[in-house]
């Protein structure tokens, strides 16, 4: 049996998976075809938009299939009419069913975004910074039929930054996972896949809106780190004089403070603080949405929009 794939059929559809894809064909792997969702409704205008890794592949010029689903005949035979050797996985977002797990000859190997088995499911990247890790990392995992359950060929760990972004994670774990997987894909052999632990499992259910909303009474540790984690998939918004305004960049401090929960306690160059249920979470960056809405940072945000973020005005969930 050959020890590196001859034939990678790539599944994937956000950037995540888009700069995976990238960094596969800068080193010339051996990619004969791309995987992604059909193209979804996106932006004001609603229009039907290619993901990104749809669009990674339109400039590489790779044949691209775009099922609904692969539990069908249909899409399960036109994968095998391109005979792959290896199926390669990142953020896809449809489920594999064994007929096709079981159709190339080394299986399907999955790039994922967290130190298995913690954070398995959909949005381990967020989660981590929600529950206040301070170490992740990428997995690289021969699939099975479970969620993210399969045994790993490789792990590479990386410390999660005290004000990095979802965003800003996700991006930097694209980048490990993608020199993890060419680790691998150089020589399978050298990898061979080792059962998950048994304990330490945890589940990173998918993002909703209520993961955007705030509570000010919560402790202003665990506020900081939902703006955080959910910058910029699902930025956290409130509400001040009917203006909308995303808190985009937030640390929980433990200064004590007696002011009502939402209440702006001070405002400064440093950050603009807000009273929480348990010490003070210092706003580093946001968006208000009037005007060009830009991003801005505490500097700017107290130089600009005194009339609206002034200390003791209320801030209210949206």
């Amino acid at each position: 049996m050959s020890t590196s794939p001859r034939r990678i059929v790539f599944a994937g559809t956000p950037t995540f998976a888009a700069s995976i894809l990238g960094r596969m064909l800068t080193a010339n792997l051996p990619v004969c075809a791309v995987l992604t969702q059909p193209d979804r409704p996106a932006g004001r205008g609603r229009r039907l938009t290619a993901s990104p890794v749809k669009q990674r592949a339109l400039e590489a010029g790779l044949p691209i299939a775009q099922p609904g689903s692969l539990r069908g005949p249909d899409a399960q035979a036109a994968l095998a009419a391109l005979a792959p050797d290896l199926l390669v996985v990142a953020a896809y977002g449809l489920i594999l069913p064994q007929a096709v797990l079981d159709l190339p000859e080394h299986g399907c190997l999955n790039v994922h975004a967290s130190l298995l088995p913690r954070w398995r499911g959909a949005a381990p990247v967020e989660r981590a910074i929600m529950a206040g890790d301070t170490e992740t990392g990428v997995c690289i995992m021969q699939m099975d039929a479970g969620l993210d359950t399969g045994p790993v060929r490789l792990a590479r760990s990386r410390s999660i930054g005290a004000l990095e972004t979802g965003g800003e994670l996700e991006s930097a774990l694209a980048s490990l996972g993608a020199e993890a997987l060419l680790d691998v894909l150089a020589d399978l052999a050298q990898h061979p896949a080792v059962p998950q632990p048994d304990t330490g499992a945890t589940y990173a259910s998918k993002l909703t809106r209520e993961d955007a909303r705030i509570d000010f009474a919560d402790p202003a540790c665990e506020v900081g780190r939902r703006i955080r984690a959910m910058n910029p998939s699902k930025p956290v918004a409130v509400i001040r004089d009917g203006i909308r305004v995303q808190l985009l960049r937030a640390i929980g401090m433990d200064t004590p403070c007696d002011a009502a929960p939402g209440t702006v306690v001070a405002v400064q160059a440093e950050g603009l603080d807000v009273a929480c249920g348990d010490g003070v979470l210092r706003i580093l960056e946001a968006r208000v949405l009037r005007g060009k809405s830009s991003v801005m940072d505490a500097a700017t945000l107290a130089r600009t929009q005194a009339d609206l973020l002034h200390e003791g005005a209320q801030l209210e969930p949206a």
